[in-house]
């Protein structure tokens, strides 16, 4: 018989922060197609929102002592959301390249289909470095992208691009260390005994 888990308050002050996020996608991605410097400006202000309720949903459940199941869920997913919608639109706006975007987006998809299989086996594979640094430069290289118009002689659209190719070979390598983590966790299930 499993214990009992305490009923999780859904829409704790974390929660609706990464639900905040989510519901800042449409609107970004209206922002995204509306052409000027000035417009661009406005996404990305939206954008750095977005991201930087990221940062703090994570430390505010862990503050507040509101770490919950939906939130280990949805926080995650906003995430994807949020950087797969922006990555479309850029290549559809041939600000980058479709197979970046393919890379990207199947690493997290790949990554989320582990986790699922380490939730139910029972255990879980935290991100590393890597993984911290992969959605850095994400990041970074989205910002940077939104922003693509020059500025007092700043080729921004090429720093970005190279923060994105950056992205992509950060997002392999976080990638292939999250799989080989993942086996040897699930191996380690598999033992008699574990």
């Amino acid at each position: 018989m499993q214990p009992v888990r305490p009923r999780e308050k859904l829409l704790n002050l974390p929660n609706v922060l990464t639900l905040v996020r989510i519901g800042s996608i449409p609107i970004l991605l209206v922002l995204l197609y509306m052409e000027g410097p000035s417009w661009a400006a406005v996404a990305a202000v939206v954008f750095f929102l977005a991201g930087i309720t990221d940062l703090l949903d994570g430390w505010l459940a862990r503050r507040l002592k509101q770490v919950s199941l939906f939130g280990q869920y949805l926080d995650p997913v906003a995430d994807k959301l949020l950087v797969a919608s922006v990555l479309l639109v850029l290549v559809d706006k041939q600000l980058a390249p479709a197979w970046m975007a393919v890379i990207i987006i199947c690493r997290e998809i790949a990554v989320s289909g582990m986790r699922a299989v380490a939730a139910s086996r029972g255990f879980q594979v935290p991100s590393d470095l890597w993984g911290k640094a992969k959605t850095a430069l994400q990041m970074l290289a989205l910002l940077l992208l939104i922003l693509h118009y020059p500025r007092a002689g700043l080729d921004i659209r090429f720093w970005g691009q190279l923060a994105l190719w950056a992205a992509v070979v950060i997002t392999i390598i976080s990638g292939v260390g999250y799989f080989k983590r993942f086996l040897h966790r699930l191996e380690k299930s598999q033992e008699p005994g574990a």
